[in-house]
C-alpha cells in the first residue's frame, strides 16, 4: 500500500474521463465516503463500470444524479429512474451486461486473460456484433476483459498494511475488481492493526491496494 489518504484528496486524484469500478451490490459495499468526495470535486465525463445503478442519492446513483457519468457498464439499471431517463435521452452510454458475464469479464480483465465464452446472450441482442466460436459442438460468445483506471472498493475491517476483509454480500464485487484496477482505493469501516484480521479472512491482500481512506479522528 502506498498511503492513507482522507476521501477529499483520493478524490483529488481522478481525472476527467477517468474509468471507475465501484463495488458494491445496490450500495452495499460501496464506498460512501470517497463516492460523496467525488461528487463535491465533480469530474467530468466518467465510466462506470460497476453492477448496478442503485437508486438516486444512493451509492453509485450519487455519481449519476450528479451528472458525472458519460458511459454506464452495468447488469441492471431498473431501481434508478433517473439512469434510465439518461440513457433514454442519450446523456449516458448505456452497456447492459448479464450480472454473471459482468464479474468474468473483470476476473479477465485482472487475470490478464483475453476473454471469457459465454453461452449467455446467444440468440438475443446481446450477441449483436460480437464474436461466437464453437468449443466441442457448442456455440459461445466472446466477452472482452474489462479494466478500469481506478477500483474503489468498499470493505468491512482494513489493516495499517491496506489488508481488506468484507462483511457478509459485500464480498460481491469488490474482490474481483481490486485486481482489474489500475490504482486501488479502499475505505473501510474500521481500520486496526495488523494481525486483528485473521490472514484466512484477508480477501484483498494489502499488496493490491494502494490508497486506504484514513478514518475520522485519525
Amino acid at each position: 500500500m502506498k498511503g492513507a489518504l482522507t476521501p477529499q484528496a483520493a478524490a483529488e486524484l481522478i481525472p476527467d474521463g477517468a474509468s471507475l469500478m465501484v463495488g458494491g451490490f445496490m450500495a452495499v459495499g460501496t464506498p460512501a465516503r470517497l463516492i460523496e468526495a467525488i461528487v463535491a470535486r465533480r469530474p467530468r465525463n466518467l465510466t462506470l463500470i460497476c453492477n448496478d445503478a442503485a437508486t438516486p442519492g444512493k451509492g453509485v446513483g450519487k455519481l449519476i444524479s450528479a451528472g458525472l457519468i458519460s458511459r454506464l457498464i452495468a447488469s441492471h439499471i431498473g431501481l434508478n429512474p433517473e439512469m434510465q431517463a439518461k440513457m433514454i435521452s442519450g446523456e449516458v452510454e448505456c452497456e447492459l451486461v448479464p450480472q454473471g458475464t459482468l464479474v468474468e469479464r473483470i476476473r479477465a480483465g485482472g487475470m490478464g486473460l483475453g476473454g471469457v465464452l459465454t453461452p449467455t446472450g446467444l440468440g438475443t441482442e446481446v450477441e449483436e456484433g460480437k464474436q461466437i466460436v464453437e468449443v466441442q459442438g457448442r456455440r459461445f460468445l466472446v466477452e472482452t476483459p474489462l479494466k478500469a483506471d481506478f477500483a474503489l472498493l468498499g470493505a468491512w475491517q482494513a489493516d495499517y498494511v491496506g489488508n481488506l476483509r468484507y462483511l457478509l454480500t459485500a464480498h460481491n464485487f469488490n474482490p474481483v475488481m481490486a485486481l482489474a484496477g489500475a490504482t486501488v482505493i479502499a475505505e473501510a469501516d474500521s481500520i486496526v492493526p495488523v494481525g486483528v484480521i485473521p490472514p484466512d479472512a484477508v480477501k484483498t491482500p494489502g499488496v493490491l491496494v494502494d490508497h486506504l481512506l484514513i478514518r475520522p479522528g485519525l
